[in-house]
This record gives C-alpha cells, sequence and structure tokens, in this order.
C-alpha cells in the first residue's frame, strides 16, 4: 500500500455489495471444501479404474446438449 492511501477512510459500500461479496465467499468456500475432499479421497484410495470414469468427450456432449436445451428454451 502506498503512503497516500493509508491514512484515507475507507468506503463502506452498499449492503447489496456487501451481500454479493459474502455470498460468493460461501460458494468459493464451498468449491473449495468440495475440491479438498476429492483430493482426499484420492490420496486416500487412488484413482478410481480407468474403466470406472466419464470420457471427457461424453461430459462436454452432455454439457453442450444441457446449454443448447437451456437456449432454446430461452427464445
Amino acid at each position: 500500500m502506498n503512503e497516500e492511501g493509508a491514512g484515507a477512510p475507507r468506503r463502506l459500500p452498499e449492503p447489496s455489495a456487501v451481500d454479493a461479496v459474502r455470498a460468493y465467499a460461501a460458494q468459493t468456500r464451498a468449491k473449495a471444501d468440495r475440491m479438498a475432499a476429492v483430493l482426499a479421497d484420492i490420496a486416500a484410495t487412488g484413482l478410481p479404474a480407468v474403466a470406472d470414469c466419464t470420457p471427457w468427450e461424453a461430459l462436454r456432449e452432455r454439457a453442450l446438449a444441457r446449454l443448447s436445451a437451456h437456449r432454446e428454451k430461452a427464445a
């Protein structure tokens, strides 16, 4: 932080902005917790067998189909 800004009073955000930032922080924390759980499971049990995994192409096609259906509903 530079010397000029050190003594400047802080401007508080609007309550709706505060709520939005807190909600984003909670969502980010939840995502990090899920990722930590997955990594802990991998550390404890190892990676799943390739036969038990879904190829990324299949995941991509499902996601594209879902997006296409959503777009058709919005139109």
